[in-house]
């Protein structure tokens, strides 16, 4: 296994080195869930996501979902405009004015019992090496698709979100996983080598099993190529860079050690 490793990220590396880039193709995603946090601001959004999970709301918005808080949750904080009404001294009419902002607590759905949601139906196609995932106790599941991500691995809760069907975005978060089980603790974040290790383990996973992983190479090309700008190196160092690595997290998930 481990040659076969080997021979599949030196002809990753040789389409970097030579420049053979496909163009970047649309992921499928799940449908957008019509929450109220879909509209949030960005700054909201990411309060959100550091508090792990994808919907929070209001008690009323719970309850107008039929949905309860579970007693003792603690709530979460967003930011919400603070506006005042005043009369326009030379039209006379009435205008709205933004004073500041304020602190609005909002639960998290993971912290509320009731109703099924909507987005809760979504189900996952049979992606390959689930097992692996299930053998680590990190749970997979679908979220409603947002087009600012695709995925992620919360480490402090072993899970992978999935906005998408596409088996690559499940081997790039598995890969996030095997390499936590390697390193211990991943770094919080987008960290530029972590990311790039994830991502041509997945090029990587998608051969391995049979997949095809030009589909997705361009989206790999260009997820890699930005963050190997971001450290200030080439795609092909910086891959050049990580290939221990990518290969310890590679065995890792195929021959689980």
């Amino acid at each position: 296994m481990n040659d076969k490793i080997r021979n599949i990220l030196k002809q990753i590396l040789d389409k970097f080195e030579s420049g053979d880039i496909p163009e970047a193709v649309a992921y499928a995603m799940f449908p957008v869930a019509d929450i109220p946090s879909a509209k949030w601001s960005l700054v909201n959004r990411t309060l959100q996501f550091l508090a792990g999970t994808a919907d929070g709301r209001g008690f009323k918005q719970w309850k107008t979902a039929k949905r309860s808080v579970k007693k003792g949750s603690k709530a979460l904080y967003i930011l919400v405009p603070y506006m005042k009404t005043r009369e326009n001294e030379e039209t006379g009419e009435e205008e709205k004015l933004l004073k500041g902002f304020m602190a609005r607590p909002v639960f998290r759905v993971e912290d509320t019992d009731g109703e099924p949601l909507d987005y809760e139906k979504i189900e996952l196609p049979q992606l390959p090496l689930m097992e692996r995932a299930r053998e680590w106790g990190v749970s997979v599941k679908a979220i409603p698709g947002d087009y600012r991500y695709y995925g992620y691995f919360a480490q402090e809760k072993q899970e992978i979100a999935l906005a998408t069907p596409e088996e690559k975005t499940f081997f790039h978060e598995l890969a996030h996983a095997g390499h936590e089980r390697i390193k211990g603790k991943l770094t919080p974040g987008q960290d530029p080598f972590q990311e790039i290790i994830a991502e041509l383990s997945a090029q990587t996973l998608c051969r391995l099993v049979g997949k095809s992983g030009e589909k997705h190479f361009g989206n790999s090309a260009r997820h890699i190529s930005s963050y190997a700008e971001k450290v200030g190196i080439t795609p092909h160092a910086a891959c050049l860079k990580v290939l221990s690595d990518t290969e310890k997290v590679l065995n890792q998930i195929f021959l689980n050690n």
